[in-house]
């Protein structure tokens, strides 16, 4: 049970996904039923493939820019599956990411969507960085580390400022997954956060937050297991109109897709877009090339564990509600992701939260870092 009284949505048949300007995706239709799970994961493989022909004909999006948020403390040991093979400082730093995007829906409606919205105040209530706030309170010199380990550059509100938007503007949001996030904080509620002084309004005015059915129903009612990832009672207070869910695989238009992706949690989902240097993939599956590419990664035992046990992929393994499922959405991803016109060997996968390059947790640093992603222009109000 959760602390509050939860919000409650039904997954979206045809008819919501159209008022949205969406679809459903019929390549990947019962591939995540297969079973062996070896069949399985081929049936991906060809799902994804098959996808991708149809996914780059139909179009691009009209601009795509993405806005460093914070940098925050992870554990080395989840971010690499424990693949790490030296001794080294038991936290790393990752950059959160926002990601707006522009583009046109089915019905030819000019739409922006807000991808990763991240608030770092919501993000410091999960159980996890709550308590590890905590423990280093405790710790001689922990102000010290907090500095190395934090940085904050913009919160999301700047970030509309920056592009010349306002948040009428916005007609959806959406995370990869509900991890750390407090939707109070984006959707607004009626009910006042503890230590806050009065209800939250809307982050991004009427927009709504383009969620999986898993992953609402995930935070409605999480198991133990979850608990330390998920703000509970984030969903206090907030109007179940302002969720827009859906199930499975949808595109919301020529060049922008979400991707179901499960096994990080039971609801992840991956940004697809496709952009003039082709298809780019959004998730937290991994938090550096170095997790979907492992065999071309420096970090000491990453590319060991790639050949220790004959994996394609090194997941970022803080949570494994399924780590088979999560395997096999690695792989769609992979499958998805065009080379980097920089350099050809490595993907165009951006890691909705990214491994800072800092040298000060050398040798756990990014292989290779694509640090960002900007195309077209983002202007205020396309409709």
């Amino acid at each position: 049970m959760t602390k509050t009284a939860q919000a409650t949505s039904a997954p979206a048949d045809s008819a919501d996904l159209a008022a949205i300007g969406a679809r459903t995706i019929p390549e990947f239709d019962g591939v995540h039923d297969v079973w062996p799970r070896g069949e399985r994961l081929r049936a991906v493989r060809e799902a994804a493939t098959a996808y991708k022909a149809r996914f780059k004909e139909q179009g691009q999006v009209r601009a795509v820019k993405s806005v460093d948020i914070a940098a925050a403390p992870y554990p080395v040991n989840y971010a690499f599956h424990d693949a790490v093979s030296i001794p080294t400082l038991p936290l790393i730093s990752m950059i959160n990411r926002m990601i707006v995007v522009q583009y046109d829906d089915w019905n030819g409606t000019p739409r922006t969507l807000v991808f990763e919205p991240t608030m770092p105040d919501g993000s410091a209530e999960a159980p996890f960085y709550s308590n590890l706030q905590k423990l280093m309170d405790k710790i001689p010199g922990s102000k010290l580390a907090e500095k190395l380990m934090l940085k904050y550059y913009n919160e999301p509100s700047d970030v509309l400022r920056q592009l010349g938007l306002a948040p009428e503007d916005i007609d959806f949001c959406t995370f990869d997954h509900l991890h750390v996030q407090d939707p109070r904080m984006i959707l607004g509620s009626t009910e006042v956060i503890e230590g806050e002084t009065a209800p939250r309004q809307p982050l991004f005015g009427d927009a709504k937050m383009l969620v999986h059915s898993r992953e609402l129903a995930t935070l409605q009612s999480l198991h133990p297991m979850q608990w330390a990832w998920y703000v509970d009672g984030g969903l206090g207070g907030v109007d179940p109109d302002k969720f827009a869910t859906f199930d499975g695989d949808i595109e919301l238009g020529p060049g922008i897709a979400l991707l179901w992706t499960p096994g990080h949690t039971d609801g992840n989902h991956s940004l697809v877009i496709n952009t003039p240097d082709g298809v780019w993939v959004s998730s937290e599956n991994g938090i550096s090339l170095d997790n979907w590419q492992p065999e071309l990664s420096k970090i000491p035992g990453v590319k060991r564990y790639h050949e220790q046990f004959g994996r394609e992929i090194c997941p970022n393994a803080n949570t494994l509600e399924d780590s088979l499922d999560q395997y096999d959405s690695m792989i769609k991803e992979k499958k998805l992701a065009d080379p980097c016109k920089d350099d050809p060997r490595w993907l165009q996968i951006l890691p909705s939260t990214e491994m800072v390059p800092w040298k000060r947790f050398w040798p756990v640093v990014p292989t290779y870092l694509h640090g960002g992603i900007d195309y077209g222009t983002i202007t205020a109000d396309p409709r």
